[in-house]
């Protein structure tokens, strides 16, 4: 392991504004469940008081024992998850729609509410989540999120009415996207999927098989047309780090590939690296300075690769953490100490979940915990 790797790792804190990362008409009519209604100032977001009688996501209640990589379990299929100014992150449920905010001290968790209309058939549901690019200011998330029509971006208040944002993506029973991440430069990337129909994703008058560029709006950016990049599968996360934006992109024949999206950019290209089916499912992304995680389902671990000085990854650097430890892993997250969050993916009908699935993890960088990975 080279010194850029070890470095990365120990100096991922400086990627927090990057990885932490505005109201008005959108110009979408109501569709289903969404209505347009005034999304209101938010609501405080902070530390429990109290544990929530009954609710199913239990942490380790700062207890001593038990598995201090656990910060909260008994979740439904957690998906999207983004951490807030304070450290402490909201997870999404994939299959409820719940958010719940979860704290890296392994308080008890708090739900903070349940986003309406979402359609689980096939393998949709609430997919993705992010924070809007001035969030301290305005307090608004948006999620990627799957309904009986279409799958869709909102955005909503803690606590208040979502309103669409981008509307009509392409709905299947398979390759329903869900990657969702505020960039940089303070756009919206949306990794959408082919819904099982290839041709969509070539096609550039469709949303399908593609990734967008789009404002708080919803309108596209630099340009008539919010495709970004075209001709992908299923684009499952996206991350970002100094220079590059990546997607991950789920293959339902052969390898999972990770790639690197460029403005008007083809699928087709040589993808920067691929994952065999077997330790694939790549459903999370995560980059700071020289290295990727990328948390794989069937694989049931995180792949770890480092890219050298020209963003090729290194060979024979390709590492893996939490191999078959804690079963189905999905999305990965860096926070500004460098510690990596995990959602487990046990409940989604395939894993075979453990009395306390699904869990959020924490996996604290070296120094902070003697068995850490990282």
């Amino acid at each position: 392991m080279g010194r850029r790797s070890r470095t990365a790792r120990l100096v991922a804190a400086a990627l927090g504004v990057a990885l932490l990362a505005g109201c008005g008409d959108d110009g979408y009519e109501p569709v289903g469940p969404f209505r347009p209604l005034p999304e209101g100032a938010p609501p405080e977001v902070g530390r429990p008081p109290e544990q929530l009688p009954g609710s199913p996501a239990q942490p380790g209640s700062g207890e001593e024992g038990g598995d201090p990589n656990v910060v909260a379990s008994g979740l439904t299929v957690p998906t999207g998850l983004v951490l807030l100014p304070d450290g402490s992150a909201i997870v999404g449920e994939r299959e409820t729609g719940r958010l719940l905010q979860v704290f890296p001290d392994r308080s008890p968790a708090k739900e903070l509410m349940t986003l309406p209309g979402i359609d689980t058939t096939g393998d949709g549901g609430l997919l993705g989540l992010t924070l809007s690019p001035t969030f301290p200011e305005d307090g608004l998330l948006f999620a990627y999120v799957s309904t009986a029509t279409d799958n869709r971006v909102v955005r909503f208040p803690i606590g208040g009415t979502p309103n669409p944002v981008l509307t009509g993506i392409p709905r299947g029973e398979v390759g329903n996207g869900g990657g969702l991440m505020t960039g940089a430069d303070g756009s919206l990337y949306v990794g959408t999927g082919d819904a099982g129909d290839p041709a969509l994703a070539a096609d550039p008058a469709s949303l399908a098989g593609k990734v967008l560029r789009i404002d708080v709006f919803g309108r596209a950016v630099g340009g008539a047309s919010p495709v970004f990049s075209r001709g992908h599968r299923d684009v499952t996360a996206l991350c970002q780090d100094e220079e590059r934006v990546y997607a991950t992109d789920e293959s339902r024949e052969g390898p999972d590939e990770l790639e690197v999206v460029t403005d008007q950019g083809d699928a087709t290209a040589p993808p920067l690296a691929t994952v065999l089916p077997e330790e694939g499912g790549l459903g999370g992304c995560a980059a700071a300075f020289g290295t990727v995680f990328l948390g794989a389902l069937d694989g049931q671990r995180v792949h770890v690769l480092t890219l050298d000085d020209e963003g090729d990854p290194v060979e024979d650097a390709t590492e893996e953490v939490l191999g078959g430890r804690y079963g189905r892993l999905r999305t990965v997250v860096l926070d500004t100490e460098g510690a990596l969050w995990v959602t487990t993916s046990n409940k989604d009908g395939i894993g075979t979940p453990a009395e306390d699935d699904d869990k959020v993890l924490r996996i604290r960088p070296p120094g902070g915990q003697p068995d850490s990975p990282l």
